[in-house]
C-alpha cells in the first residue's frame, strides 16, 4: 500500500516553497505587513455560492458553533479599521464540497489589502506580482461588457432576461431550471467566454448583481457597475479583487439579502458578522483588496493540470 505518500512530487513542493519566498519578498519590499487571523470564527461568509465547514461545539469554555473560514477577509478588514495599514496574509481556507482538478476543500490563499488604492491600482499591483512569478509579459485588461460583446455580441449590463435565456439555450442545456440573470451570465462566462479569452487577462467592472463586497459606481458610459475584477490565466480564475465596500449600512443590507437568498435555496443560514459591521461603523479606510489562489498559482508555474500535483496531501488522501 502506498496511499500514505504525498500527492505532490517533492520537486513540485520545492517550487511551491520558492514561490512563497518570492511572494513574501514582494510584499516586504513594498512595506506591506504580513498578518495572521483566526481560521476558526463564530460567523462566516453568507454568499450563496460559498458553503462553509462547521466545527462542533468545543466544550463549555467555547459553547458556540464555529466555522472554518472561507477567507480571512472579515478579520483582515477589522484590522484595517483598527489602523493596520497595508496588510497581506498567506493562509489556509476551507469550502465545503469543492472538489475538482482546480478545487480542494482545504486550500491556500494569498489575500492583501491596500488602503488608498483604486481598483486600477490594485490590478497593476497584481499584474506586477503575477508577471514576476509566472514570467509573463503585460496582461491585457478588458471590462466584463467588452468580453461579452466580443464573444456573445450583447451587453451583459443591458439585456433582458428573455433574450439572455434565449442566448444561453444556444450554448447550455439548463433543462427546466428557472435561472436568474446572474446565474445565466455566470454559466455563459464559464462555458463560452472564459475558454475564448487570451491566455492571461484581467476582466473588470462586473454587473451590479455580482457586486459581492465591492462598491458600486458608474463607469465611463454612465452604467452602474460593481468595482471588482478577476484575473484569468490559462482559463483558470487565479485572483478575485474588489474596490472594497466601506458603508456599514449597505454591507448589512447585502448580508440580509444573502440570508434571504439562502432561505429561498434551502441552504444553511449563517448569522451576520456584527463585528465586521462594527468595524465598518468605526471606519474602514478606502481600499482595494484581492484574494489569489496559491495552489492554482503553483499549477500555472509548474504546468500542472491537477491541484493534487501541488498539494502535499489533498483532502481525500488525509
Amino acid at each position: 500500500m502506498d496511499d500514505w505518500k504525498p500527492t505532490a512530487q517533492l520537486e513540485n513542493l520545492k517550487i511551491r516553497a520558492e514561490l512563497l519566498i518570492k511572494i513574501r519578498q514582494f510584499f516586504f519590499e513594498r512595506n506591506v505587513l504580513e498578518v495572521e487571523t483566526p481560521l476558526l470564527a463564530r460567523t462566516t461568509a453568507t454568499d450563496v455560492h460559498i458553503q462553509s465547514l462547521e466545527v462542533p461545539r468545543m466544550g463549555p469554555a467555547l459553547d458556540a458553533i464555529f466555522y472554518l473560514q472561507t477567507s480571512p477577509e472579515f478579520a483582515m478588514k477589522r484590522m484595517l479599521a483598527a489602523g493596520s495599514g497595508a496588510i497581506y496574509q498567506i493562509c489556509k481556507a476551507f469550502r465545503q464540497g469543492e472538489v475538482s482538478r482546480t478545487h480542494n476543500p482545504e486550500f491556500t490563499m494569498l489575500e492583501w489589502y491596500q488602503p488608498g488604492y483604486s481598483q486600477g491600482d490594485l490590478i497593476n499591483e497584481v499584474e506586477s506580482l503575477v508577471s514576476s512569478l509566472l514570467e509573463i509579459q503585460a496582461i491585457p485588461k478588458l471590462s466584463y461588457r467588452e468580453v461579452f460583446q466580443q464573444q456573445l455580441d450583447f451587453d451583459p449590463h443591458n439585456i433582458t432576461l428573455k433574450r439572455l435565456n434565449s442566448c444561453a439555450a444556444e450554448y447550455i442545456d439548463v433543462g427546466t431550471q428557472k435561472l436568474s440573470q446572474t446565474d445565466l451570465l455566470q454559466l455563459l462566462m464559464d462555458a463560452v467566454v472564459v475558454p475564448q479569452l487570451p491566455k492571461n487577462i484581467f476582466v473588470y467592472d462586473f454587473p451590479v448583481d455580482q457586486c459581492a463586497l465591492a462598491t458600486i459606481e458608474k463607469d465611463s458610459d454612465g452604467q452602474e457597475v460593481a468595482k471588482r475584477f478577476e484575473l484569468f490565466c490559462s482559463g483558470i480564475e487565479l485572483a478575485n479583487g474588489y474596490y472594497e465596500l466601506i458603508d456599514s449600512s449597505e454591507q448589512k443590507s447585502r448580508f440580509v439579502v444573502d440570508r434571504s437568498k439562502r432561505q429561498e435555496l434551502d441552504l444553511q443560514e449563517y448569522a451576520l458578522d456584527s463585528k465586521l459591521i462594527a468595524a465598518l461603523d468605526y471606519g474602514l479606510p478606502n481600499c482595494a483588496g484581492v484574494a489569489l489562489g496559491i495552489d492554482r498559482l503553483c499549477m500555472l508555474a509548474i504546468g500542472c493540470t491537477e491541484i493534487s500535483e501541488v498539494i502535499s496531501f489533498t483532502t481525500d488522501k488525509t
